[in-house]
């Protein structure tokens, strides 16, 4: 029987989520904050569980995260590199359309693998809105395939997605489990993702020929507008992409190092502080704060928890059954509310049905791919997603959540049947 509190935080999440899903009459940052606020109001959630506790809290590490590498981005901008590597990257096309997202879909997916998908999506999406406008390109088809792009190759590494990270520190898996176990289904996937765009994006795939012309004739070289600040930033980013890498060696969160990235970069180059600041997404930096404090009041109230032991509940005898709800409840519950506290709610049920013995350990396979998948469903489905959205909407190539949830719904589907019949066969027929 639900509680008072828990019934107020799902309508309340509910309303919330309605708002931002129909975009007319409040921002979907101001959805987000409202849903939060209420739930303060009305006791759903207090001031040290919204702001303090690691599991119903707004999650800092991902916040600084962000705001130290939307820094580091926006210090590299005044370089001219991005320009650089839109005119390159076209170039390598030759200006049709759809090798470039090929191309992009690639560099995107691989990246986020060895990085991690925000720091990736960071770093692409600038680029990618500067070839699409070089070339009279619609830039929203190529931002959505990068970010579905940046889910699925991240779902392949330990570092590549958040969730793995919540699910190794539980299980007690390493880098190398998740690279055994996943990477081959990512790389599918991914061949099936690349047909999959051909398909769905159809309509982008047509450039102005004058532009791309022109754009052939460009040399990137010129492109960049000061050499030294270039070298600072490159060098800052290489060490700051190091030591993501070395987490396990340095034991420095990814929020730290963007951090001190990011303040290293200020300070050693002639970047006034307001410059470095001026492109940073605040509304899409508070839009996670809301929604953080919301998911919060769901797990609070016991909510979250409740349909992770209802899903707990069919275990039962039917262990493939059972791996196969946990594989799409998860894609769909990740659809729905950020997948970073979805996971830590469904990790402890996860662990009591795994066991100590470290069987099966399928279940934890079928909870990373039914998250990091999920997803790709809609706009608020992963932390990637809400940043590009971000950076979108600050370049005036808005993306609108139902045009999102168009093309995620049919990619999550697609990417969720190839992990089930992955893990029917890997961990059931030839297991056995």
């Amino acid at each position: 029987m639900l509680s008072l509190s828990a019934i107020a935080a799902i309508l309340i999440f509910a309303a919330a989520y309605v708002l931002i899903a129909a975009e007319k009459w409040v921002t979907r940052t101001a959805a987000a904050l409202g849903g939060a606020a209420l739930m303060l109001a009305i006791g759903v959630t207090d001031a040290h569980a919204a702001f303090y506790a690691e599991e119903t809290g707004v999650d800092w590490n991902v916040v600084f995260l962000l705001l130290g590498m939307m820094v580091i981005v926006s210090v590299m901008r005044e370089t001219g590199v991005f320009e650089y590597l839109a005119i390159w990257a076209a170039k390598r096309a030759r200006g049709r359309p759809f090798p470039l997202m090929v191309l992009l879909v690639l560099i995107t997916a691989g990246t986020s693998a060895l990085l991690d998908n925000v720091t990736t999506v960071l770093l692409v999406a600038p680029v990618t809105i500067l070839i699409c406008q070089r070339i009279g390109l619609s830039a929203v088809p190529y931002l959505i395939a990068e970010v579905a792009a940046s889910n699925i190759g991240g779902t392949a590494t330990l570092v590549g997605d958040p969730p793995n990270i919540i699910i190794a520190s539980r299980a007690g898996l390493s880098f190398n489990d998740f690279l055994v176990h996943l990477a081959p289904v990512v790389l599918v996937m991914l061949i099936v993702f690349i047909g999959l765009c051909r398909w769905l994006f159809a309509d982008a795939f047509h450039a102005d020929p004058e532009k791309v012309a022109e754009l052939m004739s460009l040399n990137e070289r010129e492109a960049i507008r000061d050499r030294r600040l270039l070298v600072q930033s490159l060098a800052v980013l290489g060490v700051v992409l190091v030591a993501f890498v070395l987490h396990p060696v340095l034991h420095y969160a990814p929020s730290v190092v963007a951090l001190l990235g990011a303040g290293l970069l200020v300070a050693v180059t002639r970047v006034r502080t307001e410059q470095a600041l001026q492109d940073v997404e605040w509304s899409t930096l508070a839009f996670f704060m809301g929604l953080f404090v919301m998911v919060g009041g769901l797990v609070n109230t016991g909510v979250l928890a409740g349909l992770s032991k209802l899903m707990g509940g069919f275990a039962g005898d039917n262990p493939l059954g059972f791996t196969g709800l946990l594989l799409w409840g998860s894609g769909l519950l990740s659809g729905v509310v950020d997948n970073i506290p979805y996971v830590a709610s469904m990790a402890p049920v996860v662990a009591s049905l795994v066991g100590p013995d470290g069987q099966p350990q399928v279940l934890w396979w079928a909870l990373a791919l039914g998250a990091d998948l999920g997803g790709n469903a809609t706009l608020i489905g992963a932390s990637a997603n809400v940043v590009v959205a971000g950076i979108a909407a600050r370049n005036g190539v808005p993306i609108g959540f139902w045009r999102f949830a168009r093309y995620g719904l049919v990619i999550t589907a697609v990417t969720l049947a190839i992990a089930t019949v992955y893990v029917w066969l890997r961990y059931f027929v030839l297991a056995g």
